[in-house]
């Protein structure tokens, strides 16, 4: 037992990084190439069993938002001397025709969409703010964050590169839960409120760093709020409190509006 906590408390002190911005410490122990074989492989495979949407205003509108405000991150990135956090990256922006109000995020920015949530977004400013909160889950790489912890508990002692070898189809498992995905594809599993409340942050400096107005950000969560009588939306279920959301956003904005202003 001694030796097993030792192993963990060695590996995570060797695995740890920083989240840009918000300097955060976090355990991401798998490998960048690997994290975004297992993304494309379950992303492709979601856009095979979805109903993907394509060549629409309304798709257009989800690619140019995205494109915008990932290029805005990458010089941000490359400002800060980190562009190297999205080596490998392949950003890709769908759009899935279903009633839910939800948007998700895997590894290497692969985002999706779901039409149910764009009259909340109303706008390319709404559409801003789900956007670059997804995006900023890719930049924190919360997937891999959570990935690592679910195998570290999962498999022990045991080094991750061979459990990735050895342990294929529990890792794949393990993966489409840490990228947001369920035992059917697209029903998402939410990321912890930590993770949540770490991606409002980043994604509201991300919106302005791209020039989108931050002050929507709240005015887009006042709207979801209202639609999550009886059962929250699923892009609700384990974030923070939507009250306290807006809030926190609030508190956030003098720093947002540096970003936007600049």
């Amino acid at each position: 037992m001694k030796r097993f906590i030792f192993v963990i408390t060695l590996f995570i002190f060797t695995a740890c990084s920083t989240v840009p911005l918000t300097n955060r410490k976090q355990f991401t122990a798998i490998p960048t190439a690997q994290m975004l074989t297992l993304s494309n492989q379950s992303y492709n495979q979601v856009l095979q069993e979805e109903n993907a949407i394509r060549n629409t205003d309304e798709s257009q509108a989800i690619a140019r938002v995205g494109k915008r405000i990932a290029n805005a991150v990458e010089v941000y990135l490359a400002s800060i001397d980190r562009k190297a956090l999205i080596d490998g990256y392949e950003w890709e922006f769908n759009l899935i025709k279903s009633d839910a109000l939800n948007a998700w995020c895997m590894p290497g920015g692969k985002i999706a969409f779901y039409t149910g949530i764009l009259p909340i977004c109303q706008d390319d400013n709404g559409i801003a703010v789900v956007m670059a909160h997804e995006v900023a889950h890719a930049i924190a790489k919360h997937g891999n964050e959570r990935m690592s912890q679910q195998l570290a508990l999962q498999m022990g002692g045991t080094a991750l590169s061979e459990a990735l070898k050895e342990s294929k189809e529990t890792t794949i498992q393990i993966a489409m839960t840490a990228f947001g995905l369920g035992t059917q594809l697209g029903v998402t599993l939410p990321y912890s409120r930590k993770h949540e409340s770490e991606a409002d942050e980043l994604g509201l400096y991300f919106m302005a760093m791209a020039n989108y107005a931050p002050r929507e950000a709240p005015e887009f969560w006042i709207r979801m709020m209202g639609q999550s009588e009886g059962n929250p939306p699923e892009f609700l279920s384990t974030h923070p409190n939507p009250q306290k959301r807006i809030n926190n956003l609030k508190r956030l904005m003098p720093k947002a509006m540096e970003y936007y202003r600049n």
